[in-house]
């Protein structure tokens, strides 16, 4: 299941991203907003970062305007790992070389077709492993406080 959170500056993103979700048969969890009035982003960052790190979702999108106050707030949720991309290589590298759970995107810097593409390569990039996953190991060290 994908946990999806917006604000108002996001909304456009998350409907046409939950049609595409629809069209695919992809499950997901929509935490809101629910309409283009003006709302606070960190609490949508919240509710979606919480679904990811309880499980309870497997991975999440989120938008605003630009994607990086949500992904700001997002990612101080430990486990997060929120990145904002704006085009296709960086949906995929992402994922592969960050493992990121949570994808982060703008409403007023990507287009409805261009959210629905990123999400989809987003959604289908494995995680590389290897040398990246000691790199995230070390994200991970920073997060606890034990890195160096």
């Amino acid at each position: 299941m994908i946990a999806l959170g917006c604000d108002h500056g996001g909304y456009n993103l998350i409907v046409a991203i939950k049609k595409y979700l629809e069209e695919k048969g992809i499950a997901y969890r929509d935490f809101g907003t629910y309409s283009e009035e003006s709302v606070d982003y960190p609490v949508y960052a919240y509710k979606v970062a919480q679904a990811v790190v309880s499980g309870e979702c497997e991975m999440g999108i989120l938008c605003c305007g630009t994607g990086i106050g949500i992904s700001m707030a997002a990612n101080k949720v430990k486990g997060i790992r929120a990145a904002v991309v704006g085009n296709a290589f960086g949906a995929e590298m992402t994922r592969r070389h960050n493992h990121a759970n949570v994808l982060c995107m703008g409403g007023r810097v990507t287009s409805e077709e261009d959210a629905v593409k990123f999400t989809e390569i987003f959604l289908n990039t494995p995680e590389e492993g290897g040398r990246h996953d000691k790199r995230v190991a070390m994200i991970k060290e920073i997060e606890e406080g034990t890195f160096m």
